[in-house]
């Protein structure tokens, strides 16, 4: 297991569990989901991607083989060395400053909704220091029934029952979600701190940062592309 867990964070299960409770070999079986169809679509060809919180790849490997250059960055390790033919980077995504800027910077996996305040703001920040000029920045965030139509599962295309057992009031805005990844033959489960935010908090967080939204890119408005304000 991971080492120096946050606090309201933990993961169970085999292999390497990462601060925030994520399972490396859990996230290394996942499927490619749509994310990267929906990347390609609203940016440009060959663009150079700064991906943050990248993981092992599983977003990182379908961008690279449409094209795209990319700088992968996350505070795991373990996480990293999954992934193959990006430029990677061990880092806390709030502290990053690279000196260099990027045609898109994509935040993806909810890590908007970080509940702390503070973690969140710096998370942004790093989007804003990085975009180019006239570049853009990607963001995830959680669908708007994520904390209240629960409990649900899915099945993804890799086998995984997906299922949000439930999401907890701890406190100053933040929720405590516990979820459970279920393949045939082994569990994992992850307990982490989310603060849900409506498209009005969203859009004021994203002004704190020099930043406003272009344009919903998905129906559900999950997926965002961001601009930085004039």
């Amino acid at each position: 297991m991971g080492l120096n867990m946050r606090e309201g964070y933990q993961g169970t299960g085999p292999g390497a569990i990462t601060p925030d409770g994520c399972s490396v070999e859990h996230y290394a079986r996942l499927a490619v989901g749509a994310e990267p169809d929906i990347i390609a679509a609203a940016v440009p060809a060959g663009a150079h991607i700064l991906e943050l919180g990248c993981g092992v790849g599983r977003v990182t490997h379908p961008l690279l083989a449409r094209g795209f250059r990319v700088t992968a960055v996350d505070e795991s390790p373990e996480m990293l060395e999954r992934v193959r033919g990006a430029r990677t980077i061990c880092s806390p995504i709030e502290k990053l400053d690279l000196g260099e800027t990027f045609d898109v910077v994509m935040l993806a996996s909810f890590l908007v909704h970080a509940g702390d305040i503070e973690v969140r703001r710096g998370l942004l920040r790093t989007c804003a220091r990085h975009v180019a000029e006239g570049g853009c920045v990607l963001i995830q965030r959680e669908g708007e029934d994520y904390h209240t139509d629960l409990p649900r599962e899915r099945v993804d295309a890799s086998g995984c029952t997906v299922r949000i057992v439930s999401s907890e009031p701890v406190g100053d805005g933040v929720n405590s979600v516990h979820a459970e990844y279920v393949f045939p033959d082994v569990t994992w489960t992850q307990t982490f701190r989310s603060r849900p935010l409506t498209k009005e908090q969203f859009e004021e967080a994203l002004g704190e940062a020099g930043l406003r939204v272009d344009r919903y890119l998905t129906e559900d408005r999950i997926w965002v592309r961001a601009i930085r304000e004039e």
